[in-house]
């Protein structure tokens, strides 16, 4: 089983892999030390206290200036009928988890030069030929 912290991590290289920011709240107050969570910069990471995670989450829900573009990732049908009655994107936790398992397996794509594309320049294709020894 994953720590609060760990999970955190994973989430966030998630969000960074696809170029977003998140929010994620646990049920109750958390770990005494909470130094691990300050350099997750793209999550913001909450605990609910003495409410329930799922009461914070639904609060903002409502709260929400603009709830269209929020994911609400649960697997608590209050909480994703919630999230689709402000018409927000509502998304269970297990098919969230598959999702980030095989984004992050994924190998990150390196996009090639340009120049790659184009080829060689005249005065390059020049240098090479002459390298070589073939002259024009």
């Amino acid at each position: 089983m994953l720590s609060e912290l760990q999970l955190c991590l994973i989430i966030s290289r998630y969000l960074r892999r696809n170029g977003e920011s998140g929010e994620i709240v646990f049920d109750g107050v958390g770990p005494v030390d909470k130094s691990g969570f300050d350099n997750i910069s793209n999550l913001e990471i909450s605990f609910a206290g003495r409410d329930s995670a799922d009461t914070v989450i639904e609060h903002k829900i409502k709260a929400n200036t603009a709830p269209k573009r929020l994911s609400i990732i649960s697997s608590d049908r209050r909480l994703r009928r919630a999230a689709q009655t402000r018409k927000a994107t509502a998304v269970k936790s297990e098919d969230f988890w598959k999702d980030v398992q095989k984004r992050l397996r994924r190998k990150k794509t390196v996009k090639e030069p340009i120049e790659k594309h184009l080829g060689l320049t005249e005065s390059e294709t020049k240098q090479w030929l002459e390298y070589f020894g073939f002259e024009q």
